[in-house]
Formats: C-alpha cells, sequence, structure tokens
C-alpha cells in the first residue's frame, strides 16, 4: 500500500463495521504490540472472532492477514523509539530464554532473508561490482559496521574502493562528488531509515552510477534510487538492531564477486601473504613456530 498504513486506518474508521472499527481503534492505539499478533490473538485481544480479523485485513486491500501484518512491521520498525523497541521485546520474548530466542530468532530471519531476496538483483549486483570502475560503499549508525566489513573484503580484490565517511552531510558529498556513470555505489540502511544514506543513492543514482541497496523492504525509502535491491531481514530484538542476516547475504555476495575474479584474488592474496610474513602482521601459533 502506498500510503501510510496508520492514515489509512483514520481516514478509513468511519465506513467500518463495528468490529472493524474495533480491530482498527486497537491497531491505532498499539500497533507495536498487534504487529507481532496472530489473527486469533488479536481477534481475542478486541472480542472478535479471528474471521473478522481476517476479512478486516482484506478490506483494506491486502491478500490475507499476513501481509497486513507485514506491512504493520515494516511500518512499526521505522517509527518506535529506542524505548518503545524495549517494550516490544518484553512481549516478544517474554518469559522464554534469551539466548535460544534471540539465536533463533536471527536463524529465522536467514530463511526468511533467502526467501525474500531477488536472485536476479543478486546476480546483477555482482556484476556491477565486478564491472565497476570505482565502488562507493556507505552506511550510517549501525549499518557503518556493514559498510566496513563490505569495504574491506572489496579491497582485498579491486584497486579502487571507497568507504564513505559521514560525520556530516558535507563531508559525505565530498567524498563522493566525482561518482559518475562508471561506478557503483552500494547503501546500507535498515529502520530507522539514515537520511544521509539515501541522499547519498539519490546523488549517485542522478549522476549515473549503478546503485546497489541493501535494506529491509521493497517499501525501504532506498528502493526509489536503487537499481537492484538486496533485501535482508533486519527484526529488532530490543534496541539493538540484527544485522546477522544483511551480513550472512553480504558474505554472500563477496563470495559470488571473488569467484568471478578468482586468478586475480590468488594474486592478491600471494601477494599479502608475503607481506604479512615479512612485516610479522599475525601472532604465529605454536604449531607454525614447531614448523
Amino acid at each position: 500500500m502506498e500510503k501510510d498504513l496508520l492514515v489509512t486506518l483514520e481516514e478509513s474508521f468511519s465506513h467500518f463495521s463495528k468490529g472493524h472499527k474495533l480491530i482498527a481503534s486497537y491497531v491505532l492505539e498499539h500497533f507495536d504490540k498487534s504487529a507481532f499478533m496472530t489473527a486469533s490473538k488479536l481477534g481475542q485481544t478486541v472480542g472478535v472472532s479471528e474471521s473478522t480479523v481476517v476479512r478486516f485485513a482484506i478490506e483494506l486491500g491486502f491478500d490475507g492477514y499476513p501481509e497486513f501484518q507485514k506491512a504493520l512491521q515494516d511500518l512499526m520498525r521505522n517509527k518506535l523509539t529506542s524505548f518503545q523497541r524495549m517494550d516490544v521485546t518484553s512481549d516478544q520474548l517474554g518469559e522464554d530464554d534469551i539466548l535460544d530466542k534471540v539465536l533463533s530468532l536471527d536463524i529465522d530471519r536467514i530463511r526468511g532473508t533467502l526467501n525474500e531476496c531477488s536472485k536476479k538483483d543478486f546476480y546483477e549486483a555482482v556484476d556491477r561490482i565486478v564491472n565497476a570502475h570505482t565502488i562507493y560503499v556507505i552506511g550510517n549508525r549501525s549499518s557503518s559496521a556493514l559498510a566496513s566489513f563490505t569495504s574491506y573484503y572489496l579491497n582485498l580484490i579491486f584497486p579502487y574502493v571507497k568507504l564513505v565517511h559521514s560525520s556530516s552531510t558535507s563531508e559525505m558529498f565530498e567524498q563522493i562528488l566525482r561518482v559518475d556513470s562508471k561506478d557503483v555505489v552500494i547503501g546500507f540502511s535498515f529502520p530507522r531509515y539514515s537520511k544521509q544514506t539515501l541522499n547519498a543513492l539519490k546523488y549517485a543514482h542522478d549522476n549515473g552510477a549503478g546503485v546497489i541497496a541493501f535494506t529491509d523492504s521493497k517499501h525501504s525509502p532506498l528502493v526509489k534510487y536503487a537499481d537492484n535491491v538486496l533485501i535482508a531481514q533486519s527484526d529488532m530484538a530490543s534496541f539493538v538492531d540484527s544485522l546477522v542476516a544483511p551480513l550472512s547475504l553480504i558474505n554472500a555476495l563477496i563470495v559470488a564477486v571473488s569467484m568471478s575474479k578468482k586468478e586475480k584474488i590468488s594474486d592478491n592474496f600471494k601477494r599479502l601473504e608475503y607481506i604479512w610474513e615479512k612485516y610479522d602482521v599475525y601472532e604465529k601459533s605454536e604449531s607454525d613456530e614447531d614448523n
């Protein structure tokens, strides 16, 4: 749906049946909690049947309740403050063992990412990277860790890789000033989306560069400026963003890129091993010393 789901509920409220008004009222007041409720649980909470909840979702234009719930979760992730996310965590985890629950949720996110990520976009992104003159990598806030990881490994493969540092908007644009159609820009942003990253991708897009967006949904604002969108699930478990699925997708991208540049990478690593050995970069293990 193009319009904000909460705005749609408010505008349509007067036309709803009595049962649908009960659902809409609860969702508007508790969208953070209702986003993780099953249709049965939501119906039980407001005092209507599960089938009424399903019909409510369909009346709003969704194919069914799962699609409605997904839209609500997408909306929720970009609206909640860190404090509100802590409350959601308590509801999600309940009394379960935190270690088991959080790791299980991350496993589910990787599975979901495998189902959602377009293979066409993935392999087109690989080709863009391999054929680019300069590769720019940008990510702000928690996504900066993803950008740093990606640029580190791409630097081992390609001669011109720039990690864009963005302590200020002016500094960011100074670093991507010369981006053009020969280049590719890889941007990372997950809810709550970074305006700086969005502006960088828009600038790159307007200057003819290839744009690859790592984000969480086809409704993400980054999609508008991306040639290839790589979707990875990043649902939060507390105020901490889960980067497990995005990182797994990055691993796959780097491996795919490296497989297409095997000979070059082999030469690079031979040189690196020589340098690491000559300048004593790594601590030697006991087995190495024995040899």
